[in-house]
């Protein structure tokens, strides 16, 4: 079975290097990180993620590529200045 693939490139994020992955995975962990518990438990279901990490910061896809996510990515930003 033939898969297709972002081409082959490293993200750069704050200093943290991550591994090329596949698109929809990807999008599947930034949706399942905005949404709610239920709505997020059926993403990543939908899409084969498996979650190691109740937070979402390990996850596997069904190949058993590792996704790491840095906490910072998944929480709110607290250090901001409402300018309101």
């Amino acid at each position: 079975m033939e898969h297709k693939f972002r081409p082959h490139f490293l993200c750069i994020l704050s200093g943290e290097t991550f591994r090329e992955t596949e698109d929809e995975i990807w999008d599947a962990l930034h949706a399942a990180a905005e949404a709610d518990l239920t709505l997020a438990q059926a993403i990543v279901d939908t899409a084969g993620v498996i979650v190691q990490r109740a937070d979402l910061t390990i996850c596997y896809d069904e190949r058993g590529a590792k996704y790491e996510l840095p906490k910072y990515v998944l929480s709110e930003p607290t250090n901001l200045i409402d300018e309101n």
